[in-house]
């Protein structure tokens, strides 16, 4: 009966955060009350309460169901055993932009966060938590660089901090403005050569343009040769 209790409760939590990322995604942030929230789930206003003690704390919740496993694989990568760092942190990278692209959840979520959410008032507390985030992963990416250099996959000469400060700002702009228009990059199908374009720029690799070919000489210079 308890396990049952527990489960029936998990489920209700689970339908409230799915109403959630659709009314915020749909309303934005400032217009839905948790009374919207809970006549989208199905639920009593005293369950939305049960579960979480206000929106920024659904709308924290609402966020984690996303980026917790994107926390986890940048943690992964950071790891010191980790034979092959760079490529970990680029799985890392390309997850993240194509997820955004095909998972419907990840899509809403990141929408509502970059694009439907004003984080003041009720929701000022919210953005503790996405700074949070984004500096965790920015520590991590950081580490992550350190570890490529210590085994020569990237020269001494790249400043670890700014190389993670510059991948972070990628991907937020990448996704960002992907969200806002989705003619901007064909993302998921582009993802990994962009990644591997700014990977290759701390390689100290550049992209070689081909030879330009040679000119003809024009009408009137050869008329003035003549």
């Amino acid at each position: 009966m308890a396990r049952r209790t527990k489960d029936e409760a998990r489920e209700t939590r689970n339908r409230i955060l799915d109403a959630a990322e659709r009314v915020f995604s749909a309303r934005g942030v400032s217009r839905t009350s948790l009374e919207d929230v809970a006549h989208a789930a199905g639920v009593t206003r005293g369950a939305v309460y049960w579960h979480f003690k206000d929106k920024g704390d659904l709308f924290a919740a609402m966020v984690n169901r996303v980026t917790l496993p994107l926390e986890a694989m940048v943690a992964r990568s950071s790891d010191e055993s980790v034979e092959d760092p760079l490529a970990s942190l680029k799985a890392c990278a390309v997850s993240a932009l194509k997820r955004t692209a095909t998972d419907p959840q990840c899509h809403r979520v990141f929408d509502v966060v970059t694009h439907k959410c004003e984080y003041l008032g009720e929701m000022a507390g919210v953005n503790n938590r996405i700074s949070a985030i984004q500096k965790g992963c920015v520590d991590r990416t950081e580490q992550a660089i350190r570890n490529a250099i210590k085994r020569g996959q990237l020269p001494a000469s790249v400043n670890p901090r700014l190389a993670a400060i510059g991948l972070d700002a990628m991907l937020f702009g990448l996704i960002s403005n992907w969200l806002a228009n989705p003619a901007y990059l064909p993302l998921e199908r582009q993802a990994e050569a962009m990644i591997d374009m700014y990977l290759d720029g701390l390689r100290g690799r550049s992209t070689k343009r081909p030879p330009r070919a040679a000119r003809t000489p024009s009408i009137r210079r050869r008329a003035r040769a003549a």
